[in-house]
């Protein structure tokens, strides 16, 4: 006969643990020069490695006529449909754009 744990053990080890997807920043450029693509990510990854698909990029430094934002509106549509969810920081900037 099983113990109430051992069927706890069985019943979690089958289990499909479902990864959260963050839409967040990933920081490039050089040393005082930011520059951040819009990422779609496993939330368990830190903020510069990987990435499951890249959405666009923020140029915090753009004077003149350079381009500070850039999105693929279509793409994250499909990410927060599937249930991604925004960092803050990306919902502000895309609440600007």
């Amino acid at each position: 006969m099983f113990s109430s744990r051992m069927m706890l053990l069985k019943i979690n080890k089958h289990k499909r643990i479902k990864n959260m997807v963050k839409i967040r920043l990933s920081r490039g450029g050089a040393k005082k020069k930011p520059f951040y693509h819009l990422v779609a990510t496993d939330s368990r990854k830190r903020r510069g490695s990987g990435y499951i698909e890249r959405l666009g990029f923020f140029n915090p430094m753009a004077t003149g006529q350079e381009i500070k934002l850039r999105v693929n509106n279509e793409r994250i549509d499909y990410w927060l449909s599937v249930g991604a969810q925004k960092s803050d920081r990306v919902a502000k900037l895309l609440k600007e754009d």
